[in-house]
C-alpha cells in the first residue's frame, strides 16, 4: 500500500493549494453568473417602470394622444397576429401535403403487399398436404432431408415477414390518415381565426384614422405643429435617459462583437432611399433630422443592424411602435412608427434579426420607417455607420 503524504509534505501542500484555487474559481463563475441573471431581471423591471410612466404621462397629457395609442397598438398587435397565423397555414399546408404524399407511397405499398401475401396464401394452399413432416418422412437421404426442412424453414419465415410488414404499413397508413384529419381541422381552425383577425383589423383601422383625423384638426396650424414635433422630441428625449440609467450595468456577452467595429459595415434596416438627410432643418423652425426616413411597402420587415438588447417596445408619443436596441458602449439604435413590433423588452438579436415591421404608426399618413442612430444619448448619422 502506498504511503500517505505528512500534511506538511511540499507535495501536498502544493495539491490543497491548486485545489482551493480550483474551488474558488468555480465560486467566482457562479457568483458572476448569479449577478449577471439579477441585473438582467432588474433591467426588465426596469424598463417595464419607464414603459408604464412614460405611457401613462402620455395619456394625461392629451387624452387625443392616447386614443391614437391605443388604436395604433391594438393594430398593430393584429397585423402581428395575422403574420403568425398566415405562417401557420403554410406550415400545415407543407405539412399536409408531405403527409398526403407519404399516404400514396404507403397505398401503393399496400396493394403491393397485399397481392403478394395472396399469392403466398394460395401457394400455401396449394402446398396444402405436402407439409414439412410428410416431406420428411418421404426422404431417405440425410442430406436431402436437411434441405428441404430448410428450404421450408425459409419459405416460412419469409411469410412471417411479409406479413409483419403489411401489418405495420396498415397501421402507418391509419395513423398518416389521422394525422392527416387532425391537420385538416387545425387549418380550417386558423382560416377561420384569419377572418375573424381581418375583421378586427378593419374596425381597428377605423378607429386608428378617427384618432388621427381628431389629433390633426387639434393641431392644424403650423405653431401647433412645431409644438407638437418639440413635444414628442422631449418625451423621446426622456425616454432614452431613463433607459442609459437603466442600463448602465447590463453586462454583454463574452463573444460579443463591438458596435464600432462594424462601423461602415452595418446593414441598413429596410432597402431603399431615403427621404430625408440627417442634421438637415425639418421644418421653418430650429428643429433638424435626427435620424433618416426610409418609405417601404406597409409589412415590410425591419431588421437589427447588430447585436444588442432590445431595451424598449411600445408605442411612444410621435414615434408610434418604437423599438430600440441597446448595443453596449452607450450605442442604440431606434426603429419608429412601425406597423408591429415583433421582439420584447429583454429578448437579444443579432445583425439581420426581424424585430419589426413597416407602417406608419404614431399618426404618419406614409409607411416608412424612421432610423436613429445614438452614442451617450446624441443622434449620429446613421450613414456613416450602415453600407449602401
Amino acid at each position: 500500500m502506498k504511503p500517505r503524504l505528512p500534511s506538511t509534505h511540499p507535495a501536498r501542500r502544493r495539491w490543497l493549494a491548486l485545489l482551493l484555487a480550483a474551488l474558488c474559481t468555480i465560486a467566482l463563475a457562479q457568483s458572476d453568473e448569479e449577478k449577471t441573471r439579477a441585473q438582467l431581471q432588474q433591467l426588465e423591471k426596469d424598463i417595464k417602470r419607464i414603459t408604464w410612466e412614460v405611457s401613462h404621462a402620455s395619456s394625461r397629457r392629451s387624452k387625443l394622444q392616447d386614443q391614437l395609442r391605443e388604436a395604433e397598438v391594438e393594430l398593430g398587435t393584429l397585423k402581428r397576429d395575422i403574420t403568425a397565423t398566415r405562417a401557420d397555414i403554410e406550415r400545415g399546408n407543407a405539412e399536409l401535403v408531405q403527409l398526403q404524399a407519404r399516404q400514396g407511397e404507403l397505398v401503393a405499398a399496400r396493394d403491393e403487399q397485399q397481392s403478394r401475401v395472396a399469392r403466398e396464401l394460395r401457394s400455401a394452399w396449394q402446398i396444402g398436404g405436402q407439409g414439412p413432416l410428410r416431406v420428411l418422412l418421404n426422404q431417405e437421404d440425410p442430406q436431402q432431408v436437411a434441405r428441404a426442412m430448410g428450404y421450408y424453414r425459409y419459405v416460412f419465415e419469409a411469410r412471417s415477414t411479409l406479413i409483419d410488414d403489411y401489418r405495420e404499413t396498415l397501421s402507418e397508413l391509419d395513423t398518416t390518415q389521422r394525422r392527416i384529419d387532425t391537420t385538416l381541422e387545425t387549418l380550417a381552425a386558423r382560416r377561420e381565426a384569419l377572418e375573424k383577425q381581418r375583421r378586427n383589423v378593419t374596425s381597428a383601422q377605423g378607429n386608428r384614422e378617427l384618432a388621427v383625423a381628431n389629433l390633426s384638426a387639434e393641431i392644424d396650424s403650423g405653431e401647433a405643429r412645431l409644438k407638437e414635433l418639440d413635444a414628442n422630441r422631449k418625451e423621446l428625449e426622456q425616454l432614452l435617459l431613463a433607459i442609459e440609467e437603466a442600463v448602465v450595468d447590463l453586462q454583454v456577452p463574452a463573444d460579443y462583437q463591438a458596435f464600432t467595429s462594424a462601423k461602415g459595415a452595418m446593414p441598413w434596416p429596410v432597402p431603399g432611399k431615403h427621404s430625408n438627410r440627417f442634421g438637415r432643418k425639418r421644418n421653418t423652425g430650429d428643429m433638424r433630422w435626427q435620424g433618416v426616413t426610409i418609405p417601404a411597402k406597409e409589412g415590410t420587415t425591419v431588421r437589427a443592424i447588430h447585436h444588442g438588447r432590445v431595451v424598449y417596445a411600445d408605442w411612444l408619443r410621435g414615434s408610434g411602435l418604437l423599438l430600440i436596441i441597446d448595443h453596449g458602449d452607450g450605442y442604440m439604435s431606434l426603429y419608429a412608427h412601425n406597423q408591429s413590433l415583433l421582439r420584447n423588452v429583454g429578448e437579444w438579436v443579432t445583425a439581420g434579426t426581424p424585430i419589426s415591421t413597416v407602417g406608419n404608426s404614431g399618426g404618419q399618413e406614409q409607411a416608412a420607417l424612421y432610423f436613429e442612430i445614438r452614442h451617450d444619448g446624441k443622434p449620429t448619422d446613421p450613414s456613416r455607420w450602415c453600407r449602401g
